[in-house]
């Protein structure tokens, strides 16, 4: 009897580490797929149907967060810029997170494709980069045409953000121990530098040890 005991003890201690080292263990093997610039493994890795909206609200929060410092241009765009940008931001997380262009951005390491770029560009406008100058003469020249007011905008970004992901791209450098942390019973993040940029990647766990990534802080 004591000895089917401690087999039993013995059986739910295995259990039990395997459920809580799971997550250690995926971001290890993540790790691994990134140094080995294995984009298929990390783009695999990814509920997408999480990640997605997760890291538009993001963006469009921040841009909220933006507009509020420039009462003018509320006033002058109105709710047109609100949604013409909340429109660009969607389609641009849209493109650039999605399995072929995540699985091309980690087997490239960093290098910029237009998906890339236009999330970038998405980034940039949402975290107050924009010329604010340009942006009001852009309002009152193209007289109410926000599509265009918002275009304008993007492509100057693109341009502008292209020369900066290369730039980090390579000269950025990535964190050699990423700390790790538990943030929930079911909730586990990463966080470290990835070309010079902090970002914290949060996973969920999936069934009893399996983990997908959900959310990227962006900075």
């Amino acid at each position: 009897m004591k000895k089917l005991t401690s087999l039993v003890m013995l059986l739910v201690l295995i259990i039990g580490v395997v459920f809580a080292g799971s997550p250690y263990y995926k971001a290890y093997q993540l790790k691994e797929a990134y140094d080995a610039k294995d984009g298929a493994a990390i783009a695999a890795a990814i509920d997408y149907a999480q990640l997605q909206p997760n890291m538009t609200r993001q963006l469009t929060d921040k841009l909220q967060q933006t507009l509020t410092q420039y009462p003018m241009v509320t006033q002058l765009a109105g709710p047109a810029l609100t949604q013409a940008a909340d429109d660009f931001i969607t389609n641009a997380v849209k493109g650039a997170v999605e399995p072929n262009n995540i699985e091309q951005l980690i087997t490239t390491q960093g290098q910029a494709n237009t998906a890339t770029k236009q999330l970038a560009a998405a980034w940039a406008i949402a975290s107050n980069q924009v010329n604010l100058q340009n942006l009001i003469q852009d309002v009152i020249t193209q007289r109410g045409n926000i599509d265009a007011v918002v275009e304008k905008q993007m492509q100057l970004m693109m341009d502008k953000q292209a020369e900066v992901l290369e730039q980090q791209a390579a000269e950025g450098n990535d964190t050699d121990k990423p700390e790790l942390h538990y943030c929930g019973i079911n909730c586990f993040t990463i966080s470290g530098q990835v070309k010079g940029y902090p970002l914290t990647i949060e996973m969920q766990r999936q069934g009893f040890v399996d983990w997908k990534i959900v959310n990227i802080v962006l900075p």
